[in-house]
């Protein structure tokens, strides 16, 4: 069975020196920077061991979206070359997806459009909110609009909370819990689920019908709670669909760091098993773990198929 997974990090050598610069998460991401470092023999190693066959590859939140525009759209276009290279290296291992300098939206737009024509990327990684200002704010539409015309997704990813909500709901817990309370033990998630609805609600998906938003571990709270939603919402909402109809046609969910079978089983009753995509967060969570998960999933031969690779194939056109 053929393995893709499409929530793989890496980080260059000057976003390392960004988390620590910005205050981002950067003392985590050092506990694995050898493997986020490097994009050859000891990750395609580590693949090897779980049975991947592929990685889309992306940088996570170390803080590009916090730059002024010139920085930016520089840091941007480095990273995205040095991932183009690993790609052009390992082209049956490797597949990416760019970093782009959301607070000029133009120049994002721009900047997608280059690697996915130029380069072959397979659409974009946005971390989160960009200096609190989420992506329904139509300043950023650019961005979709765009994606939307070179029909790729936009994988939107958790990014730590602006720091007034730090301070307001993670702020007076001893030693580290509340940072990581905020990070990957409940916030990001709560957060990255609420910024999905945002989009929904600010009629992203009715201006743009055929874009496609993709959201990791496991749908991030969205599948158990998407009912509630729209019951309530959708009677204030002024779109032009309920609100789980955008979630049934217009998001993915992946796997990412989620290897527990419940909320699986939670996502494929509530989204269907055509909306969900095998990752695994490398390195933050372990190839192997979740490689086991995949095969032990209570769940049919054909759908395994799916997404394990099937989904993503005809997504990312791979």
């Amino acid at each position: 069975m053929r393995v893709i997974a499409i929530e793989e990090h890496f980080i260059t050598p000057p976003g390392f020196a960004l988390t620590e610069r910005l205050g981002k998460v950067g003392a985590p991401i050092h506990m694995w920077a050898e493997q986020l470092g490097d994009l050859g023999e000891r990750r395609l190693s580590d693949m090897d061991a779980a049975g991947i066959d592929v990685q889309v590859l992306s940088t996570p939140a170390i803080g590009v979206e916090e730059l002024d525009p010139a920085e930016a759209l520089k840091m941007s276009t480095e990273v995205n070359d040095v991932l183009a290279k690993a790609v052009a290296d390992h082209p049956d291992r490797f597949a990416g997806f760019a970093v782009l300098p959301t607070l000029d939206a133009a120049a994002a737009a721009d900047e997608l459009e280059r690697t996915v024509k130029e380069l072959g990327f397979k659409g974009a990684l946005i971390n989160g909110h960009t200096r609190g200002r989420f992506l329904d704010d139509q300043a950023f539409w650019p961005i979709f609009e765009r994606a939307e015309a070179l029909d790729v997704p936009i994988y939107l990813h958790p990014t730590p909370p602006p720091p007034q909500v730090r301070e307001a709901y993670y702020s007076g817990l001893p030693g580290m819990v509340g940072n990581v309370l905020a990070l990957a033990g409940w916030g990001w998630h709560c957060e990255t689920g609420l910024h999905a609805l945002r989009l929904v609600l600010g009629g992203v998906f009715d201006r743009f019908p055929r874009l496609q938003v993709i959201i990791g571990h496991m749908g991030e709270n969205i599948p158990f709670s998407l009912a509630r939603a729209d019951q309530v919402l959708t009677p204030f909402a002024n779109l032009q669909r309920g609100i789980a109809d955008y979630f049934h046609e217009n998001f993915y969910i992946t796997t990412s760091g989620y290897f527990t079978f419940p909320p699986l089983l939670c996502a494929m009753m509530v989204l269907g098993v055509d909306r969900i995509i095998f990752s695994v967060d490398y390195p933050f969570s372990d190839n192997v773990e979740g490689r086991a998960f995949l095969d032990a999933a209570p769940i049919a031969p054909a759908d395994r198929e799916k997404i394990a690779h099937g989904n993503v194939e005809k997504l990312l056109r791979m």
